[in-house]
């Protein structure tokens, strides 16, 4: 899943890297930004005088709320995490499954502020061979020592499934019963054009100015859900993009790994990351 965030990105890269490491010897971001600016305070009902979309917008997390739980899945690969904007923290994990070969690599990423530490898994990988040695532990990453230094983990706001720049983008926007919204978005628009990769992006053609979604508000005023209905194209299937957030101010504080839970990442992991 390509998020809006570069770390998000970033890592969807580094488990393609990973897979294509394996494979020799046997899946950013939209950019920076902490979330749209809310049109509404947190819990609050929206003004009467917004239309669906500005309600809808005002509902996307943007720091002011606390920690959030949040988790999302697209055509092959799935992500959850907690964010804690107070932190400039996050904890972000993804899981992709190599379709040739079976073998899934499993990555995290934790930031707090200017820090970051990863931790890779590889499953099923019976018959399989070459896969790097990684220690089972937090290895805190030093920038200088990554290819693509603009590209590194880093925390880049609360907004970590594109739920803002995607409903940016939406050209319809209903609103129907207990807070469910309901609509199209045009992923080729601003910012929404960079959630999808470009190979995607090019597969879809005009289907992707009028891709349907549905959005679900909670009863704090957040925003519960955001699915895309991404239709077939160039041989790939339809398939569900859906971010979820929920435990608004409730989830888990992101904190640094210490003690043996952590260790300095050696030279395999820097390998895999830039490949």
């Amino acid at each position: 899943m390509t998020e809006r965030t570069r770390t998000v990105g970033f890592l969807r890269r580094a488990t393609v890297t990973s897979a294509a490491l394996a494979v020799a010897a046997l899946a950013g971001g939209c950019g920076p930004g902490g979330g749209t600016d809310r049109a509404a305070e947190p819990g609050q009902q929206p003004s009467a005088a917004m239309t669906p979309k500005e309600a809808l917008l005002a509902a996307v997390p943007d720091g002011t709320e606390g920690t959030i739980r949040f988790s999302g899945r697209d055509s092959s690969s799935t992500l959850s995490g907690v964010v804690d904007p107070a932190a400039k923290g996050a904890e972000i994990t993804t899981a992709v499954k190599d379709a040739d070969l079976g073998f899934t690599t499993t990555l995290s990423f934790r930031i707090v502020a200017d820090e970051a530490w990863m931790k890779v898994k590889f499953s099923n990988t019976k018959g399989l061979t070459g896969f790097p040695k990684l220690p089972d532990r937090w290895l805190r990453l030093d920038r200088a020592r990554i290819t693509d230094a603009e590209s590194a983990p880093v925390y880049e706001g609360a907004d970590l499934g594109n739920a803002g720049p995607l409903i940016e983008a939406a050209t319809e926007v209903k609103e129907e019963a207990d807070r469910r919204y309901a609509g199209t978005i045009d992923l080729t628009s601003g910012e929404a054009a960079k959630v999808l990769d470009a190979e995607e992006m090019t597969a879809l053609g005009a289907k992707a100015a009028a891709v349907p979604f549905t959005a679900q508000v909670g009863p704090d005023g957040n925003l519960a859900a955001l699915s895309l209905q991404v239709p077939a194209a160039g041989g790939r299937k339809a398939y569900e993009y859906l971010v979820q957030y929920r435990d608004y101010g409730t989830a888990p504080k992101v904190t640094a790994p210490t003690g043996t839970a952590a260790q300095e990442a050696p030279a395999a992991a820097y390998e895999l990351l830039n490949g």
